[in-house]
């Protein structure tokens, strides 16, 4: 029998080679991404730093100098890092119904479309689905949802790049119950527009939005507005309005603004700020001033603005509201008469004394000709309104009238209205946000068939590399806070905008040295250049500046969800 003290040894070779031979266990990496190296900049305004930035799931879960390992890392030196870019006027509601990649978006940064100026995609009626299934242009769909809610959720049901959100449309609410005239609502109708708004907050909604230049909207009166936003002030949502004038009546309308904010007890903002107008472009001075007096009240006003010293809106802004009640259907009948025609036209030469006037404001060789649902006059896109004119020997006035009938509908059209000078000292003022006030398209397919607003492709890209590198207007990190942080607070927004742990996983890395805008009046459809990488809810969407097919957007809600009284 073998010696024990020989055994042992032979049992102790025998077990380490069975280790040797054994597969190690792999070990989980600690982190799903890891972007290493960059020039942080946090969302907060303060200096940047260079580290790093650990993504897990859907979230950020470390900022700094991260050890351990990842499923994936990312090269970010010599890059900045930044949060997602919030648009907070986006018209996406459409084009990410035709493409949901929102490439002309994504590609600049932007990771949240904030939409509902004036009209949201619920609630609807019946008599609503009808009416705009029948207007609608180049972008055919069907409406499968009635409320604001459902119509966001159906968009994350079937994928989308971006996080959406919105506004519920003080003018949606006010056609739902009273229809396209220009009426007063009675009490009990009044109730019943309140209790939408309630409806929508509790759905998600972030407040009430509102555009005052257009019918119907326009029809509503201040004690109106104040109705509908204190509903919204009692769910945490605030008020954002595209104003009742932002050319020759800015001041009473920024008093409008102001006083539904007070008496609402919401907070409120401005969209697109601008002086509209040679004749307005010195009253940016009164207009800060009436801001800066809210703000020491108390008052939380804030403002966002695009960075072009042309809008872009339809026809329909170059008109009387009168001749609109009722909507386009009406509008269009009334342009066949010759003595309305007539008397519209006497109106379009001069400053409008209860409508905003932007055909007065630009002039018919500054408005150029951008979108239309017709075939046949398609070719004109591009063309100002002027040049048409002459092609057909008609006064621009009695083309832009023709123009809505052919067409049946408002006519996309750009107006050049503002100072280069305002533009650059508007982008300086502290509570100002960023929104492109345009859909998200791509350039190809059916967003070829009409023409764009250089905005589309480059309103963040252009203020990351004029503005703020070239010009030099404001520091790099403030120009972050201001696309990130500050609007997701003024939106109430508590795990977004910012690169902190716990936040959602909404990240852009981008080149300082090279971030441009590439689209003009001439040649819109470019996408921007100089954004790298974008992750959205920690899912990369572009890489190596393409995009990446994928679709992780959200739906991202208001305070009210399903919490509002």
């Amino acid at each position: 029998m073998a010696s024990p003290r020989r055994f042992v040894p032979s049992l102790w070779l025998l077990y380490s080679s069975m280790l040797l031979a054994a597969p190690v266990a792999a070990q989980t990496p600690a982190y799903d991404v890891i972007i290493r190296g960059g020039t942080i900049y946090d969302g907060s305004g303060k200096a940047p730093i260079v580290g790093d930035v650990a993504i897990k799931g859907d979230r950020i879960v470390a900022v700094g100098t991260v050890g351990g390992d990842a499923k994936s890392e990312v090269s970010a030196r010599g890059m900045a890092v930044a949060p997602g870019f919030i648009n907070m006027l986006s018209w996406a509601t459409e084009s990410l119904i035709a493409d949901p990649k929102s490439q002309s978006d994504i590609r600049q940064g932007v990771t949240l479309e904030v939409m509902g100026e004036g009209w949201s995609m619920g609630p609807m009626n019946a008599a609503m689905k009808a009416q705009e299934t029948a207007r609608q242009g180049d972008i055919k769909y069907a409406i499968e949802w009635t409320n604001l809610g459902d119509y966001l959720g159906w968009l994350e049901k079937r994928g989308i790049s971006t996080n959406v959100a919105s506004f519920v449309g003080a003018a949606t609410v006010r056609v739902h119950e009273l229809g396209e005239g220009d009426v007063d609502p009675t009490p009990d109708q009044l109730d019943r527009m309140r209790a939408l708004v309630r409806q929508a907050m509790n759905e998600g909604a972030m407040g009430v939005g509102s555009s005052l230049i257009y019918a119907p909207g326009s029809y509503a009166e201040t004690d109106e507005l104040v109705a509908l936003t204190s509903e919204a002030a009692k769910c945490g949502g605030m008020y954002i309005s595209h104003m009742r004038s932002e050319g020759d009546r800015i001041e009473e309308a920024v008093d409008e603004l102001i006083e539904i904010s007070r008496r609402s007890g919401a907070p409120a903002e401005i969209y697109h700020l601008k002086m509209a107008g040679r004749s307005n472009w010195d009253k940016l001075d009164t207009i800060v001033k009436k801001i800066e007096d809210a703000r020491g009240e108390g008052l939380r006003i804030t403002t966002d603005m695009y960075t072009y010293t042309a809008g872009a809106t339809g026809l329909d802004a170059a008109m009387p509201t009168w001749v609109q009640a009722g909507g386009l259907e009406q509008w269009i009948e009334r342009l066949k008469d010759p003595a309305i025609r007539a008397r519209v036209a006497e109106e379009m030469k001069k400053p409008g004394r209860d409508w905003e006037n932007l055909y007065y404001g630009a002039g018919a060789d500054k408005m150029i000709l951008s979108g239309f649902k017709n075939d046949a006059l398609k070719p004109l896109t591009g063309k100002t309104l002027a040049e048409v004119a002459a092609m057909r020997g008609k006064s621009p006035e009695e083309t832009a009238m023709d123009l809505v009938i052919e067409d049946g509908s408002r006519v996309g059209t750009v107006y050049f209205l503002m100072s280069e000078d305002n533009v650059r000292r508007q982008i300086q003022l502290p509570w100002m946000s960023f929104g492109s006030d345009a859909a998200s398209q791509a350039t190809e397919g059916i967003f070829l068939k009409s023409g764009a607003h250089p905005r589309t492709y480059g309103n963040f890209a252009r203020l990351l590399g004029r503005y703020v590198r070239d010009e030099e207007l404001i520091p790099l990190e403030q120009a972050v806070y201001r696309l990130t942080t500050l609007p997701a607070t003024n939106l109430g927004l508590p795990d977004r905008g910012a690169l902190k742990p716990g936040y959602y996983a909404d990240v852009v890395v981008f080149d300082p040295a090279t971030v441009a805008d590439r689209s003009t009046f001439e040649q819109p459809h470019r996408y921007s250049v100089g954004v790298r990488d974008v992750f959205v809810n920690g899912t990369q969407v572009l890489k190596d500046g393409e995009h990446s097919g994928a679709t992780p957007g959200r739906a991202v809600r208001g305070r009210g969800w399903n919490r509002c009284p």
